[in-house]
């Protein structure tokens, strides 16, 4: 769970992982630490249409969650970081 100060531009002030609670590091406005952030807006077909739903997991509690997926998620090396 994100929360930012709106007093003038957007900034984000904490990063709170929804699964254990736990506060992740931020510093001037920016995230120090892995998190895993997802963000699904529900629309047609679905019990959920019309929502928007959004959390962030420490990557303890994503690598807990995902080693239970009968199916291993597709991890590829990035050449890249941003």
């Amino acid at each position: 769970m994100r929360k930012f100060d709106k007093i003038e531009k957007p900034k984000l002030i904490s990063v709170t992982c929804n699964c254990c609670g736990r506060q992740l590091k931020v510093e001037n406005g920016e995230l120090k630490e892995g998190c895993f952030a997802g963000r699904q807006a529900f629309g047609y077909f679905s019990s959920m249409d019309g929502e928007m739903h959004s959390f962030d997991l420490c990557e303890a509690c994503y690598h807990e969650l995902t080693k239970q997926f009968c199916i291993p998620v597709l991890i590829e090396q990035m050449t890249e970081l941003v």
